[in-house]
């Protein structure tokens, strides 16, 4: 426990857990109303490569699976990927105690498992030099031929399900890029590229979060000044 905040670390990830007060936002003083937010945790994760070989992660999802109805959970990625099986359970976890309530930064990068990771969340914040990266799963497997075979097939049709959810069933890929992408195209995306596609919903720029419409604008403008000068 550090300033009332509870830290939990496991070999890539680290877990902070820190109490908000009751707390109210002003939404027309004129008229006296106000916008309540309960007494409520925040969860912060900060994710690295998913590769555990430890049981540290246990503590971590531990601890979310403690989570109530107000708590929020924050992912700050900075991941080249991994296992997508280590990713799946950080999904479960949202599925079971966080949906609807959690928000990503991508600071500054998402490969592979960390972007999907980030296109999870209900909210997804980028600045100006994140970059995100989708390709098709790596796998691996040993034994006799015909269980070979029959694992492959399974593990094909589960990833692939795993994969089109969280990227073509919200828009973030065609149907058609999808496809290219299981037969080996890597699509790289720039702060612009993830606005356009809807994959980053805010960015963050001199102090300030703007919409990712705005930043659109924005980058629009600085074209035309660019060619007045």
């Amino acid at each position: 426990m550090i300033d009332g905040k509870k830290t939990l670390s496991s070999e890539q990830h680290t877990l902070y857990v820190e109490t908000i007060n009751e707390q109210k936002k002003i939404i027309d003083k004129e008229k006296n109303l106000y916008e309540i937010s309960p007494k409520h945790k925040r969860y912060r994760v900060y994710i690295g490569r998913f590769r555990e070989l430890r049981k540290g992660l246990h503590s971590v999802f531990n601890e979310l699976m403690e989570a109530k109805s107000n708590d929020y959970l924050e992912f700050i990625i900075s991941s080249g990927g991994g296992s997508v099986l280590e990713g799946q359970q950080f999904y479960n976890i949202i599925q079971t105690k966080f949906y609807g309530r959690t928000a990503a930064y991508l600071n500054n990068h998402g490969y592979s498992m960390g972007a999907l990771l980030f296109c999870m969340a209900d909210k997804r914040v980028i600045f100006e030099y994140s970059d995100l990266m989708f390709h098709d799963y790596s796998a691996g497997a040993m034994g006799k031929g015909g269980e070979l075979k029959a694992r492959i097939e399974h593990y094909s049709k589960t990833m692939e399900l795993f994969l089109h959810n969280i990227i073509v069933k919200k828009g973030f890929l065609t149907k058609h890029e999808y496809e290219q992408m299981l037969v080996g195209q890597d699509y790289w995306m720039d702060a612009k590229e993830l606005c356009k596609r809807g994959i980053a919903t805010h960015v963050i720029l001199e102090g300030k979060e703007i919409t990712a419409k705005e930043y659109l604008k924005l980058l629009k403008e600085r074209k035309k000044e660019k060619k007045k000068k």
